[in-house]
């Protein structure tokens, strides 16, 4: 089974935690969040999925939540990152 991860780069975290919903439930820091992010894909991979990273473009992100009258939160970024093939 594959699955599809969102990656957000250190350079754009700044501006992802202002244009998201859920800032509150969001680290304030790009490195502890790659630290959970970096632990949530070897729990993955040791699980025999497949893991599959996807760098974020911050626009299309609020372009596609945009466009589904989405929050742009959890859900809607999980459902983002599914959706890319």
């Amino acid at each position: 089974m594959e699955v599809n991860l969102a990656y957000y780069r250190k350079k754009d975290w700044k501006k992802f935690l202002k244009i998201i919903d859920d800032r509150d439930r969001m680290h304030d820091f790009w490195e502890d969040w790659h630290k959970s992010y970096l632990e949530a894909k070897r729990s993955l991979t040791s699980k025999g999925m497949i893991v599959n990273d996807h760098v974020v473009d911050l626009d299309k992100l609020k372009t596609y939540c945009k466009t589904r009258g989405l929050k742009i939160d959890g859900k809607a970024r999980s459902q983002f990152v599914s959706n890319i093939k």
